[in-house]
């Protein structure tokens, strides 16, 4: 049974390709929520407010007030919140058990791959403090890889696992970097009209945009405090 959302689910969130999985989702879904900035280049993810919903120290976590059994629930891990938001709702998580494997799939590969090496490639890339070509290399070739892997998947499909769902939303922010990835979109014509049919979805653009003049304030590449916050947690 699809859910109807009163209370404005609150949305613990700051800009990066994995918060915008979740703030995408939630436009397409066209439900109320409440947006609560994580800026994690001051370290506010390790405020124990914050730790008690994500104990792994990172955005985005959501908390539902209108959970299971009308209680509510806190999520953390951007895919376990794409899998409650669609499972909750019914919408862009299929019910076909075959048809949501092929879409755990995809979402699986983002979450262990596409965005793991991705985020190596950008730090190793961008900010270490000291270029190394083995590790820029080693980051760089399996990104193209993994572009190469998604390329492939979209001949002849409009999106990942047959109807949009939750795979595109989690992988399309994380893709929309490629040019610093070292990665050249026109070597993969599949991706880069996948990527045009998703930026033609007006959800899509509001969720990539949720947060935007906040972001803008930081420079990463820059700022060394919020690199020390960022990189040199153990």
């Amino acid at each position: 049974m699809s859910h109807t959302q009163t209370q404005p689910i609150e949305l613990h969130y700051w800009p990066t390709p994995n918060g915008f999985k979740v703030s995408i989702m939630l436009e397409e879904l066209g439900v109320p929520y409440a947006l609560k900035l994580v800026n994690i280049g001051k370290g506010e993810q390790f405020e124990p407010d914050f730790l008690k919903i994500a104990p792994n120290n990172r955005m985005p976590a959501i908390v539902d007030p209108e959970g299971p059994d009308g209680q509510p629930i806190s999520v953390f891990e951007s895919g376990a919140i794409l899998k409650y938001l669609g499972e909750k709702f019914e919408k862009f998580y299929p019910k076909d058990w075959r048809e949501r494997v092929a879409v755990d799939e995809w979402l699986f590969w983002q979450m262990g791959g596409f965005g793991p090496m991705l985020g190596q490639n950008h730090h190793f890339n961008k900010y270490a403090p000291e270029k190394l070509p083995y590790a820029i290399k080693r980051y760089i070739d399996e990104s193209n890889r993994l572009y190469g892997v998604l390329d492939r998947r979209l001949e002849g499909r409009d999106f990942v696992a047959g109807d949009y769902s939750i795979a595109d939303m989690s992988i399309i922010g994380w893709s929309l970097g490629h040019e610093g990835q070292g990665v050249n979109i026109d070597e993969l014509p599949n991706v880069k009209a996948w990527q045009k049919r998703l930026l033609e979805r007006p959800a899509v653009v509001a969720g990539i945009a949720v947060g935007k003049a906040e972001r803008d304030k930081m420079n990463l590449a820059t700022d060394k405090d919020a690199q020390k916050v960022l990189f040199g947690q153990r």
